[in-house]
């Protein structure tokens, strides 16, 4: 991946870069799915944190979860969710526009004092389009998306990720990206542009290692 490619990547839709990863260990928490699909969704995590080599926990001291994915029918059933109010701002306001543009996803991130990810809440309400995609799928496909602050644009034209034979995987690029992305040399958030020229040093050094 070149630097332009990874600095679109961080790029929202108003032009400004923003880039952020996690700076404590995710504690998850998944409600609305079956045992089944429960394991699934915490396969995707343990792959993606071996990948990434950050910690996972049983707890977050300060917020118990931190990692919260809910899946849902309808988006008012987060209205009856005790506390979600505190959790996210405007929730109402918030379900009422997601409730009219029809959308079936939904991520919000908070964020500590030196801008690194420490919460982050998925919501998925689960419609036709969303319960045709294999569980594999489609919790690899959220975990990825929640391990980094993404541009609100980026993988609009192209998933991160990719099928090998009957197994859907990450693509290489993608993930060596995320890897570079989590080396500790490398600062939890940034805002400069440039800063994809050392993502990009990374993960080059990265894959030249492998």
């Amino acid at each position: 991946m070149e630097p332009d490619e990874i600095e679109a990547l961080f790029t929202r839709e108003d032009g400004q870069f923003v880039f952020a990863r996690w700076g404590r260990p995710i504690a998850p928490v998944i409600f609305g799915v079956e045992d089944a699909t429960l394991g699934v969704v915490k396969g995707a995590l343990e792959a993606v944190a071996v990948l990434t080599g950050h910690r996972m926990a049983e707890t977050d001291p300060e917020l118990g979860a931190n990692l919260m994915m809910f899946f849902f029918e309808d988006w008012a059933e987060l209205l009856e969710v005790p506390g979600m109010d505190r959790l996210v701002p405007d929730l109402t306001e918030l379900v009422d526009r997601l409730g009219a543009a029809e959308a079936n996803q939904y991520r919000f991130f908070r964020f500590d004092e030196k801008g690194a990810i420490k919460a982050c809440f998925v919501f998925l309400r689960m419609d036709a389009h969303l319960s045709a995609v294999p569980a594999q799928t489609l919790a690899l496909s959220q975990i990825v998306q929640s391990y980094l602050l993404w541009s609100d644009t980026a993988f609009r034209e192209k998933s991160p990720l990719a099928v090998a034979g009957e197994s859907t995987i990450l693509r290489p690029d993608v993930a060596a990206l995320i890897r570079a992305a989590y080396d500790p040399v490398l600062p939890h958030a940034a805002q400069d542009p440039a800063y994809a020229l050392r993502l990009y040093a990374r993960a080059k050094a990265g894959n030249s290692v492998q």
